[in-house]
C-alpha cells in the first residue's frame, strides 16, 4: 500500500510590520500534525472526503479553541482555513480540491 503523508501547520498571525523572512520561519515553527492516507483512497469520492475529514481534523488540532466557549474565534477559524488550504495544495489532487471548494462555499 502506497502511503503518503502531508503536513498540518498552524497559521500565525503577525504583525503588519513582520517582514517575508519572518513570517517563512514561523510556518516551520508553527505547530503541526502528520495526516497519513492512501494516495489510492483519492482515486474514489469517499476516499477523497475520508482524507479531506482527516484533514480537518488535524487543521482542529493544529489550531485548538482557547476558550471554553462553544464560538470558535475568528482567529481561530482563520488559523483552520489557511492549515486546510495549505495541505489541500500540497496534496495537490483536482478530487480533493473540488471538495475543499465546495466544503468552502458551504462553510
Amino acid at each position: 500500500m502506497n502511503k503518503v503523508a502531508t503536513l498540518i501547520f498552524c497559521g500565525i498571525v503577525g504583525a503588519a510590520g513582520m517582514g517575508a523572512a519572518s513570517a517563512a520561519t514561523q510556518e516551520f515553527d508553527a505547530p503541526s500534525l502528520v495526516v497519513k492516507y492512501d494516495r489510492d483512497s483519492l482515486q474514489t469520492d469517499p476516499g477523497a472526503h475520508a482524507v479531506y475529514r482527516k484533514i480537518v481534523r488535524a487543521a482542529e488540532q493544529v489550531c485548538p479553541q482557547s476558550s471554553e466557549s462553544r464560538l470558535v474565534s475568528e482567529g481561530t477559524q482563520q488559523c483552520r482555513a489557511k492549515a486546510i488550504a495549505r495541505a489541500v495544495t500540497k496534496i495537490n489532487d483536482s478530487r480533493l480540491a473540488a471538495i475543499y471548494v465546495s466544503s468552502s462555499r458551504s462553510g
